[in-house]
């Protein structure tokens, strides 16, 4: 088996036993088989009442309790999670599957990858259910230009190839930094507002922006607060996020 990087994956035949690094993939797992996850980090809370062992977070994994917990897998991100962890995982054994998500299409087809070429599981309801509701999505009624910020102090937005951007640009809303050199650069907040966008995205993650929080700097510039799992998770969220995310941006002018 090749992960999303092109790496082989000694995934067992049998996998029983899974430790998840990356929360939006602790609940892909859980949404499909829970009794698979022995092991999520301390940001995993979806499902709300999970109960697994917890092994700190995803850039400093607990990685001598992840090997006590003898997984048949681990699963990661080559964005949330750093290669040093990785490949101290891997020098203990332990095989590691990770995924490569930018677009919603990649999303689709990863998580399928992962859920029944790692985890050795049928494909869920759910899984079917996002890929119908993103192939069936109507054309956006208008477009509108946008900033996404994801942190504050200082101030970090949405660049180039991300799975965020091509989840709004989907909802008809254009980042203004797609092509920045960067992922997720950082800009001055008098940049941001110079750009003239006709929309500010706050997400309450991985910054809780909220409505005290966030749009007091944008004076005069329609802002829009959303759920940051609608926006930057992929997994079962993926079936409910247009309905979601197009529901908050329309709350705004």
């Amino acid at each position: 088996m090749r992960d999303d990087t092109g790496a082989v994956v000694p995934v067992p035949e049998r996998v029983r036993r899974v430790v998840s690094l990356v929360p939006s993939l602790t609940e892909t797992v859980a949404a499909s088989d829970p009794a698979l996850l022995i092991g999520a980090t301390d940001w995993c809370d979806h499902p709300p009442d999970l109960q697994v062992t917890r092994v700190r977070g995803t850039k400093n994994p607990d990685i001598e309790l992840i090997k006590a917990l003898r997984p048949d897998l681990v699963l990661a991100n080559e964005e949330e999670n750093r290669p040093a962890d990785l490949a101290a995982l891997r020098e203990a054994g332990l095989p590691v599957w990770v995924t490569v998500v930018r677009t919603v299409d990649q999303a689709l087809v990863s998580l399928r990858r992962l859920l029944t070429e790692a985890c050795r599981l049928p494909v869920p309801s759910w899984l079917e259910e996002a890929r119908r509701v993103w192939a069936a999505l109507p054309e956006p009624p208008r477009r509108r230009s946008a900033v996404i910020p994801v942190w504050r102090r200082p101030w970090m937005v949405v660049g180039r190839d991300t799975f965020a951007g091509d989840v709004l640009a989907r909802l008809g809303v254009d980042n203004l930094y797609a092509g920045h050199p960067e992922r997720y650069p950082k800009v001055a907040l008098e940049e941001l507002v110079a750009s003239g966008p006709d929309l500010v995205v706050l997400p309450d993650e991985p910054y809780r922006f909220h409505a005290a929080d966030g749009p007091e700097s944008f004076p005069g510039i329609p802002c829009a607060l959303v759920s940051g799992r609608h926006l930057t998770w992929y997994g079962p969220s993926l079936a409910s996020a247009p309905q979601v995310l197009g529901a908050q941006l329309e709350e705004t002018p």
